[in-house]
């Protein structure tokens, strides 16, 4: 096993105690799964939920194109390694894909109104996929599925976040703390889309500006730097074939 460089350890310690922090000083407390009325932006999500649907429906016209999550983060490779749990981002950590937001510009108009935001993507899990246990990295961001496509029968698809399990519905937000252990499986014959969003978790002070300095950093490590090249590389073919087949 290769061992972290020097820098790494030092950042994973300041990690560690940003986490500490943001446990004593949280503006809603620290649930697996909380309840979406501490959000009321939340509601208006919900609200305007088939709007984001029919952007979706016309993208999927593309979806054996779509990237495997593990094809654009590296750092995901432990959770899945094949084209089973598949994205398409609008942004993250201070990258925006202008020609994903212009196929979908109602969807980031929904998703700029959420305070905090941080990255804001498509989540599509094939039949049969199933990711195994895991926790992210940091406690200081929260994440949102919105329910799209969620294939019957219900029962056999879900979440599960510490010991809580959740069946996604459409039209239903979840909000909930990755930094608990969760796992995810999709059992049925077809495909499930959420629409998937992280956002700083609310903190007091001083917390919330040690979250904000560190989730700004974040975008300057490699991981996140890998992931951008990743996506930009992905974005020049999926627009270069588009552009081939309008031509044709």
């Amino acid at each position: 096993m290769v061992r972290p460089s020097r820098l790494t350890r030092f950042f994973m310690r300041i990690v560690a105690g940003a986490e500490k922090l943001n446990r004593g000083l949280s503006a809603v407390g620290n649930p697996p799964i909380y309840d979406t009325a501490v959000f009321p932006w939340a509601a208006q999500i919900e609200r305007e939920w088939p709007i984001i649907r029919a952007e979706l429906d016309r993208l999927l016209s593309r979806k054996d194109e779509l990237p495997g999550f593990h094809e654009l983060a590296t750092d995901v490779s432990t959770i899945s390694q094949d084209r089973g749990w598949k994205t398409f981002l609008l942004a993250g950590y201070g990258y925006r894909s202008e020609k994903n937001i212009a196929l979908c510009p109602e969807t980031w108009r929904i998703c700029r109104n959420i305070p905090g935001l941080i990255t804001a993507m498509f989540s599509i899990l094939e039949p049969g996929k199933h990711l195994p246990p895991h926790r992210g990295p940091y406690n200081g961001v929260l994440r949102l599925h919105l329910g799209l496509i969620i294939p019957e029968p219900r029962e056999q698809l879900g979440i599960r976040i510490a010991k809580n399990i959740y069946r996604w519905r459409e039209g239903e937000v979840i909000i909930f703390d990755d930094a608990y252990e969760h796992e995810a499986w999709n059992h049925t014959a077809c495909t499930r889309v959420v629409l998937f969003v992280d956002f700083r978790k609310p903190l007091r002070f001083p917390a919330n500006l040690v979250n904000w300095i560190l989730l700004h950093l974040a975008m300057f490590t490699p991981f996140i730097r890998e992931g951008m090249d990743n996506q930009k590389a992905w974005e020049r073919k999926f627009y270069r074939e588009a552009e081939t087949l309008r031509n044709s």
